[in-house]
């Protein structure tokens, strides 16, 4: 599904989606050794680990990106660099088991922000420096539940070696 399929769904269906991303992640996982989730499908593509640990990440770019959009008028938000992240932040040595669980409590606290939005809020916005330009707080929504999607194949092709 594109993010513009996404915005097309009732609100609640996108939450929903957001909601069940973590159990969906563990259960693709479960069982799984650390050679297993550590092993890159090719020189390019990231391993499973690489994968849980960018969602971990991003989880805290968006709710600090979507509290200030609630907080402030229209934010401005500095272009980001994932591989760079995977990098500097060296990804393949961190524990899958435990960016999983700490993007599970990051995203409980994304859901409870959203939950706590009152219906003016869902239009608030922030800018971000990059092409993606000026997006509301419910236009982000779109794009995590996307953003999910997109990783979770990335994550379950990695498990069986593809790229």
């Amino acid at each position: 599904m594109t993010v513009e399929e996404y915005a097309r769904l009732p609100r609640g269906e996108r939450l929903a989606r957001l909601a069940r991303t973590p159990g969906e992640l563990a259960a693709a996982i479960a069982g799984r050794s650390d050679d297993a989730l550590s092993r890159r499908p090719d020189a390019t593509d990231w391993a499973a680990t690489e994968v849980l640990c960018h969602l971990r990440d991003n989880e805290e770019s968006f709710l600090d990106r979507l509290r200030m959009m609630v907080a402030m008028d229209e934010p401005r938000f500095p272009r980001s660099n994932p591989d760079r992240w995977a990098e500097e932040r060296q990804y393949l040595r961190n524990d899958a088991t435990e960016a999983l669980h700490a993007f599970g409590r990051r995203r409980g606290e994304t859901i409870a922000l959203l939950a706590s939005l009152g219906p003016g809020e869902w239009d608030r916005a922030g800018v971000h420096l990059d092409s993606r330009g000026r997006r509301t707080v419910d236009q982000v929504v779109s794009v995590m539940a996307w953003h999910d999607d997109n990783h979770l194949d990335q994550l379950r092709r990695a498990l069986t070696g593809r790229p």
